[in-house]
Formats: C-alpha cells, structure tokens, sequence
C-alpha cells in the first residue's frame, strides 16, 4: 500500500513540473546565442579599462564581443556583471542596440525600453517581459574575462 501511495506522489510531483519562467527569459527568441570570450582582452591595467578599478562604472565591449556589444559593470569589489546590448524585447533591429547612460541602457525604438545594467532588469513602462542577456564575468587580478558559452 504504501509503495502505491509513494507512486502516486511522484507521479503528481513529476506531473506538476512544467517549464519555468526562467526558461523563457534564457530561451529568447529575439536574442541569438553567440559564443564569444574576451580572454585577456580586458586589463584594468589599461588605459581603456582603469576606471573599472572603481566601483559604479562600466566600459562597453565593441560589437566583436556579442551581437551589439557588451556592456561590462563593475558594482564594487570583484562585483561584476555583463550583457548584451540588444533590447531583448525586440527583433535585431537597427533601433534595438542599446545605449548605455549612467546605469540605464535604452534602445532608440519608439516605445523607449529602458534597462538597468546593475541587474539587467527593465525599468518602468519597458514593453516586454524579457530582462537583458546576461554574460559570464571571471575576474583574476587585473583581468576580467567576459563570455558566452
């Protein structure tokens, strides 16, 4: 009897289990998977990305890195976060890259979307429910490698 209780309950348990939301944010249709690995490119011994050894700022990565570019933060410590600068609620597009003031990145499409490069969630009134890309960030030293598997 109580092997058939345990069936049942697993049976109901695997029953329930259906696609997460998460699934959809990672599986956007909008947005292609394009590998990519900065390798040692980005040295905050350089001159293009010293101010990366201060907290509240970001460089952005040109399109060889991604589709549209990458935008990397740096938050504090070895805090670090990356995404792609596609507005991920629209087709590519030639108004879907996004451009990046302060900690807001905003497609030039006319419904405005804008998205928070801390978190990589959309801001008030952005149309949609996909939040932006987001890319692996290792730091070892002075080297930060931003990629895409």
């Amino acid at each position: 009897m109580k092997r058939i209780f345990y069936i049942i309950l697993l049976s109901l348990i695997v029953a329930s289990c259906s696609k997460s939301d998460d699934d959809a944010y990672k599986n956007n249709p909008n947005i292609p998977n394009v590998p990519f690995n900065t390798g040692t490119l980005v040295n905050t011994n350089l001159p293009q990305f010293s101010n990366l050894k201060f907290d509240n700022n970001h460089v952005i990565l040109n399109n060889n890195y991604g589709i549209n570019g990458v935008v990397l933060f740096h938050s504090s410590g070895e805090n670090y976060s990356a995404f792609e600068l596609s507005d991920p609620n629209h087709p590519l597009s030639s108004c879907s890259t996004l451009t990046v003031q302060g900690v807001i990145a905003t497609c030039d499409c006319d419904d405005g979307n804008n998205y928070d490069i801390l978190n990589g969630i959309g801001q008030t009134g952005t149309t949609g429910h996909y939040a932006l890309k987001r890319y692996y960030v290792e730091v070892a030293g002075n080297i930060i490698r931003v990629y895409n598997n």
